[in-house]
């Protein structure tokens, strides 16, 4: 699991997928989220403006991204 780092939270899921290059930009990052192919913490989330925080997981097709503050 890959670590991605954030200045402060909490982050939007769309920016976070951007980010963390796990969606080529924006609209790619659209995409995923409205395909249900984007998980937080276990369970699919179709909010592009989810407010994610420290210890926060994501995984998109099968990569797992940790969330933490930079402190």
């Amino acid at each position: 699991m890959r670590t991605v780092e954030i200045s402060e939270e909490p982050i939007r899921l769309g920016q976070f997928l951007k980010l963390a290059a796990l969606a080529e930009d924006g609209v790619h990052a659209k995409e995923l989220i409205e395909d249900g192919e984007v998980h937080v913490n276990g369970s699919v989330e179709l909010r592009r403006g989810a407010q994610l925080r420290d210890g926060d997981v994501v995984v998109v097709e099968g990569e797992e991204v940790r969330i933490s503050v930079r402190r």
